[in-house]
Order: structure tokens, then C-alpha cells, then sequence
């Protein structure tokens, strides 16, 4: 074979075993990311109640993975802070997500009662000139005044979102002295106006934290948040509470039952 083949042949053979490997370590990517998925759930749900999880030669039996695609699953859930190595005792749950159901009309504090107490910091609150964007979702003149509060939302002290909200202002002047700082905007509106609130509209999407909403709930510039915009109907149909929410997407789930219909 003459020298110029000979090198050919090398160089195809090489890149033959390095596309090989690189589709090794994707699949073993791939397979980590699974297993993360997994076990996310498990330690979610409670799965594991003293607080450890098993060995790593136990979790690639149970899985039927590899040590090292173990490894990569539980370097993916150290990295959003679910679980920690301690040395001598294994890797251990040290972060907590609380549900948010999204098939319930319900306050934070209505949903959470169960894990701890929920407060507010009313960072601003006062009138505002509605927005065209506010104002059609509100269904008033664009320009009218309505009700802006700003409130940092804690869960047992630590920062669980970040509310922006808008009411129309004849029925959010009533809200100027009341007790936002211990209780749900929902309760309130349904004391001021003597009726049930019916539905809402929403919208989940996950956006990127700026500087303002990160330093306000303690979380690292551009750290993905869940945005909740809500727009929150009486029961007679009339719309009452915009708001946008920021939670912090490493405390919180959503969760909801739907029905198929077609």
C-alpha cells in the first residue's frame, strides 16, 4: 500500500473512533439525563425519607446503568441543588420543591398551608396609570388609574416569588389598608366585593431572571424563574387581578389533573 494510502487509511480510521466515542458520551448524556428525571421525581415525592439515597451500585442495578451514568445523574441534580456527596454518608436530599396546583383557583397561601407559613413584603403599592396592555385585560379605558402592588412572597423566610399585580381601582382603594402583608390578594377581593371569584386565565412560561427580580428573590442573575401571568374573573364574569408572577423555579413544582376531551 503505498504511503499516501497508508496515512488515509489512519486518518480514517481515527476519526471512525473519536465520531465513535463522541457517540458514546451523548448517550451516556442522554441516559444520565433520564435517570435525573427519575430520581428527581422520587426525591420530590418523598421517595426517599431518611433524606439518602442508595448507593451508586445499587441505583445502576436498580436502573440497570453504568457507575459513571450514575454519576453524571447525580452530578445533574447536585447542580440544581437537590442533593449533595457528604463524605461517609452518601448523597443525601437537601433541597425541597413545594406543589403548586394549577386545577384550583387558590391564593399561595391557600396552596402551601400545608408546607409552612406564607408572608409578604409589600415592596410598592399605590395608583397607576394602566398600560394599554393592562387596561385591555382589565377592561378599562387605557390611562385609568388602577391599583399596582409589588410584593416579595416568603415561604417559611425564604423568597418563593416575586408578585406584580393590578386591580381595577374601584375596588382596589379597599385594599390601601388591609392586611396584604399576612393575607392572599384572593380573600381580600372577595371581602371587598361580597362575591366569589370564578376562573382564571393563564399562562406558564420560563423566562430568564433580570437583575432587578434576582437580587429581590436571591437568586443568581439570569437563573430561569417560572412566570406565571394570571388574570383572575369574579364569578359574574368580571375580570379583577392581573398579575405576573416570578417564582423561583428551584422551590417550586406545578402540577395539575387534566381530562381528555376531543
Amino acid at each position: 500500500m503505498p504511503p499516501s494510502d497508508r496515512i488515509r487509511d489512519h486518518a480514517g480510521q481515527s476519526a471512525t473512533t473519536v465520531a465513535a466515542h463522541r457517540a458514546r458520551r451523548r448517550l451516556r448524556a442522554d441516559q444520565a439525563r433520564q435517570l435525573a428525571d427519575l430520581l428527581r421525581h422520587q426525591l420530590l415525592a418523598g421517595g426517599f425519607p431518611d433524606g439518602t439515597l442508595p448507593h451508586e451500585t445499587t441505583l445502576a442495578t436498580d436502573y440497570r446503568a453504568t457507575r459513571n451514568t450514575v454519576r453524571q445523574a447525580l452530578d445533574l441534580l447536585r447542580a440544581e441543588g437537590l442533593v449533595d456527596r457528604l463524605p461517609g454518608v452518601g448523597t443525601v436530599v437537601v433541597g425541597q420543591k413545594y406543589p403548586h396546583g394549577l386545577d384550583r383557583l387558590m391564593g399561595l397561601a391557600e396552596t402551601l398551608r400545608e408546607h409552612g407559613r406564607v408572608t409578604n413584603e409589600v415592596r410598592a403599592m399605590g395608583p397607576a396609570s394602566a398600560p394599554a396592555p393592562v387596561a385591555e385585560r382589565l377592561q378599562v379605558h387605557p390611562g385609568t388609574d388602577v391599583l399596582y402592588i409589588e410584593r416579595l412572597r416568603r415561604l417559611n423566610g425564604l423568597p418563593l416569588s416575586l408578585d406584580l399585580t393590578y386591580i381595577p381601582l374601584d375596588i382596589g382603594t379597599a385594599l390601601l389598608g388591609a392586611d396584604l402583608e399576612n393575607t392572599d390578594v384572593f380573600r381580600l377581593l372577595e371581602t371587598i366585593t361580597g362575591r366569589r371569584l370564578g376562573h382564571a386565565e393563564i399562562t406558564l412560561e420560563a423566562v430568564s431572571a433580570d437583575a432587578h427580580s434576582a437580587a429581590v428573590l436571591e437568586a443568581p442573575h439570569g437563573a430561569a424563574v417560572l412566570m406565571l401571568e394570571r388574570l383572575t374573573h369574579l364569578a359574574d364574569g368580571r375580570p379583577v387581578d392581573l398579575e405576573f408572577i416570578r417564582f423561583r423555579g428551584d422551590r417550586i413544582t406545578m402540577s395539575g389533573l387534566l381530562h381528555r376531551s376531543l
